[in-house]
């Protein structure tokens, strides 16, 4: 049988490191609601990262993580915090076995001020798309 993971690193500024402080409260509420669940999120690992100064997080899978449940709490941040710019992050997503299925990755960017998406890829599905001339080459 074949173990799937999702990976992504990425750090979030949410200004001070009173904020930084702040945030995990907000982190640890957002894993007590994704552990309800069903089934339960796998949800991500955060520290705060001394050598920015303190002010920024830094967010990462221990084994595999849900970048839904990351997107949910970099907008808490941004709501909480008011944070403004552009944000982002980058996944893979692989396999314990070699799989058709079993390998690809995505991006995804947020304005901070208002929550909304800017743009986002998933590579799951674009591949044959594009082989199958089903969606033109971008």
């Amino acid at each position: 049988m074949a173990d799937y993971f999702t990976h992504f690193s990425c750090l979030l500024d949410v200004g001070t490191p009173e904020n930084a402080a702040r945030a995990l409260d907000l982190y640890n509420a957002l894993s007590a609601e994704g552990a309800s669940e069903e089934p339960p999120s796998e949800g991500f690992q955060l520290s705060i990262q001394p050598e920015h100064g303190g002010t920024k997080l830094w967010m990462r899978d221990e084994i595999t993580g849900d970048p839904e449940r990351l997107i949910q709490f970099v907008k808490r941040c941004a709501e909480e915090f008011g944070l403004t710019g552009r944000w982002g992050f980058q996944y893979a997503s692989t396999c314990s076995r070699p799989r058709l299925d079993g390998f690809g990755g995505g991006a995804h960017a947020l304005d901070l001020a208002t929550g909304e998406t800017v743009g986002w890829t998933y590579t799951d599905g674009w591949l044959a798309e594009i082989l199958s001339g089903e969606r033109a080459r971008t």
